[in-house]
């Protein structure tokens, strides 16, 4: 059930500087909040929402040896299974040529931003967040992929996300999409001669790197809930899905 209420998050826990950031969209698909901060900012931002769901750009939990028993299933060779440890729905994006970090089996050897997105879940699920789709309940999550999302959207692998251009392009595909966020093509009407001599560009018209992959995760979670026909899931659910905003993938990403 949808409420009328409801709010649309999305939240990239970096594990740096400032661990957590998070967008909110509105049921129109306007920007109604951003910002970063620590775990405790975020908890209460979404203790504050009436309804919502949200989508996280991390995993759960570390794999369940899937992607292992699938390759041992096909009678491949040991020397095949060095990369098997991943989980399934990182080995399927692979195969679309989505290039995806792997979640190992042990939490120990995971990066440091998934343990901090394994954290995170456990506290969601201590203040009451049930996993998307779940009958009647107010608050909840499903998982989702900035990088996997961003090829769905441009049906090609984007530009380096560390890049100006790069941000640029993921900023304009969710502009397109409708979204209530700021117009990247701004960003060009306000350079000038005088401006480009000095080094000064207009950058307040372009989303930071973990801004865009928390809008993208928000608008994601407004697909889900609001437009379900319109976005895939991948993965196991056992072991962990992602939803990604379109209706099907490409066959291959390049």
């Amino acid at each position: 059930m949808l409420f009328s209420k409801t709010t649309f998050i999305g939240i990239d826990p970096s594990g740096g500087r400032h661990p957590f950031t998070y967008a909110a969209l509105d049921k129109d698909c306007q920007l109604v909040a951003m910002a970063a901060g620590e775990v405790e900012d975020m908890l209460a931002f979404l203790g504050g929402q009436q309804a919502t769901v949200v989508a996280i750009n991390a995993p759960r939990s570390p794999n369940k040896g899937l992607v292992r028993k699938k390759l041992e299933e096909q009678s491949l060779t040991p020397g095949h299974l060095r990369g098997a440890d991943m989980r399934l729905v990182e080995y399927e994006l692979r195969e679309h040529g989505i290039s995806v970090s792997p979640t190992p089996s042990r939490p120990e050897t995971c990066a440091a931003w998934m343990q901090v997105g394994f954290d995170f879940y456990l506290k969601l699920d201590g203040t009451g967040f049930k996993p998307f789709p779940s009958e009647n309940a107010t608050h909840q999550w499903l998982e989702t992929h900035p990088h996997a999302a961003f090829c769905s959207l441009l049906g090609q692998l984007p530009l380096p996300k560390p890049t100006l251009e790069g941000r640029l392009q993921r900023q304009l595909a969710l502009y397109e999409q409708d979204i209530g966020i700021k117009d990247p093509m701004e960003f060009f009407d306000e350079i000038t001669r005088h401006r480009l001599l000095k080094g000064i560009l207009p950058i307040e018209y372009i989303y930071t790197a973990e801004e865009l992959d928390a809008l993208v995760a928000a608008y994601t979670a407004f697909l889900a809930a609001c437009q379900p026909g319109e976005v895939v899931w991948i993965g196991n659910k056992q072991e962990g899905q992602i939803v990604l905003p379109v209706s099907r993938l490409k066959e291959s990403y390049s």
